[in-house]
């Protein structure tokens, strides 16, 4: 990596603000952000076709309010299926459900060869599945309420298609993943196997470092250029609002900072092999395309214009965007749902050391509480994931009752430090490849895919089918009498 790209980043770092939700719960937020999807709808995949389930609001409890409902959003295709065949079921993230239908092809590709049903469900609170919005209608967006939908839709979809034999596959990819790992671990009754991909599960409680997910973007663009030296850069906003293009002028340098942060986090998250429009139009390896830029400059260019030429990459690869909306980023979520998790159970601590290209920084305990206290009312529960789902030692605790899960991780993706990445047991394996970004596997197969990634799909494919073919001698077994 050029010094330029480490000057860059020397003076746009992630800047303590309040506006911000707690650690890393920004760069997950962000990756949404960034997606679009407030613009514009994703295109369903063919084949699909929408419905709503009534859920309760609380699955816990049998106080009055409990059993008001919202309707929870799913897409469904059977265009492959055979009657008592699997049904893989896509544990919903952090969005529409469209969204996520339309970027996991690898569910539509093996589809044909499992006669598969194919479901995604809407996670609640986002989307369109959005209970009545109050106060204290929030305290029921939580993931072991958004894994209790599941279930009891699974469930209530099994008995509508006259097929409860059927065998169920979760997958899910990034928090998704997380919910497919634990959907496994807590309704193994329901579901046979979980597919978690890039699910950071450990980024929790302290298992491991804060400063991981700093720690691996530094390594991707180091891994693409020689590294540099560190130096300073005083630019006054105005000439900041003029280099950045920004639609407005520009009134604090923290906009500035986080607007170039973001482009490089998610670059580096979605660095793909192939031409991808996962969050942003982008080309093949763009950390590789972001160092050229920034290289290509002559050495008497200033650092800004590298920086913006850099980031001008991710934000507008399509050449489409005249100016950069860069102070008013909106969630669009629309409830501020991930601000939420961040701020009750999905507490994710993220620093950065001073080994990383990134200016060092502290993860803030006392400020995250009091930026949930001041925007929520709620504080922070550090320890609840870990109490609800596990995670210390986690090696020595699943190898004794888990089975049937696959957590696959690219090492390019900076999530991945935060997840699983070595097999446990013989049936709770880590398939783990060195190139590639977050999770890849689930992306639709092109005729560019390199073999590492075909690869890791076959082995996929494989466990799926091993998991498939024992539930069906089990089931025959079952049927008669040996059991």
């Amino acid at each position: 990596m050029s010094a330029g790209l480490w000057l860059v980043f020397f003076f746009f770092t992630v800047v303590a603000d309040a506006k911000y939700p707690p650690g890393g719960s920004y760069h997950l937020l962000s990756l949404r952000q960034n997606m679009k999807i407030s613009k514009s709808k994703a295109e369903l995949p063919f084949h699909f076709q929408t419905h709503y389930f009534p859920q309760n609001l609380d699955h816990f409890s049998f106080q009055p309010e409990s059993y008001r409902i919202f309707h929870q959003k799913y897409l469904i295709s059977s265009h492959f299926w055979r009657k008592g065949g699997p049904i893989f079921v896509y544990t919903g993230n952090e969005g529409d459900i469209e969204w996520f239908a339309s970027n996991t092809g690898f569910m539509l590709d093996i589809a044909p060869k499992f006669e598969a049903l194919l479901v995604f469900i809407e996670h609640r609170f986002y989307g369109e599945s959005k209970p009545p919005r109050s106060a204290k209608a929030m305290g029921y967006l939580n993931s072991q309420q958004a894994l209790a939908d599941y279930a009891i839709l699974i469930r209530s979809l099994k008995q509508n298609l006259s097929s409860e034999a059927s065998p169920v596959v979760v997958l899910g990819g990034s928090y998704g993943g997380m919910l497919a790992a634990w959907f496994r671990l807590k309704y193994p009754h329901i579901a046979i196997g979980a597919l978690a991909s890039s699910a950071p599960i450990l980024q929790f409680d302290k298992i491991v470092p804060s400063s991981s997910f700093y720690d691996s973007i530094s390594q991707d663009f180091k891994s693409s250029r020689e590294a540099g030296v560190f130096s300073t850069m005083k630019d006054g906003l105005q000439e900041l609002s003029k280099k950045f293009r920004s639609c407005k002028g520009l009134h604090n340098v923290t906009a500035a900072s986080q607007w170039l942060d973001s482009a490089f986090v998610n670059t580096a998250m979605v660095n793909y092999p192939t031409p991808a429009n996962f969050m942003a139009p982008l080309p093949a390896y763009p950390v590789e395309e972001m160092c050229k830029i920034i290289d290509g400059f002559p050495p008497e260019a200033s650092n800004l214009d590298r920086a913006f030429a850099a980031a001008s990459l991710y934000y507008n690869y399509s050449g489409s965007e005249k100016c950069f909306d860069i102070e008013n980023e909106t969630d669009p979520h629309g409830v501020n749902g991930w601000y939420w998790q961040a701020c009750t159970e999905m507490v994710m601590p993220i620093s950065c050391s001073n080994q990383s290209m990134f200016q060092p920084f502290e993860n803030d305990d006392k400020g995250d509480q009091e930026y949930c206290l001041r925007e929520y009312g709620v504080k922070p529960r550090p320890h609840w994931i870990t109490t609800e789902f596990g995670g210390q030692r986690i090696e020595m605790v699943l190898k004794r009752f888990g089975s049937n899960i696959i957590f696959s991780n690219g090492m390019q993706d900076p999530w991945s430090r935060e997840g699983i990445l070595k097999n446990i047991s013989s049936s709770i394996i880590a398939l783990v490849t060195k190139k590639g970004a977050h999770h890849a596997d689930l992306r639709a197969a092109t005729k560019e895919d390199p073999e590492w990634l075909k690869e890791q799909r076959r082995q996929e494919v494989a466990e799926m089918e091993k998991w498939i073919s024992e539930y069906y001698s089990d089931l025959r077994q079952e049927e008669q009498g040996s059991y």
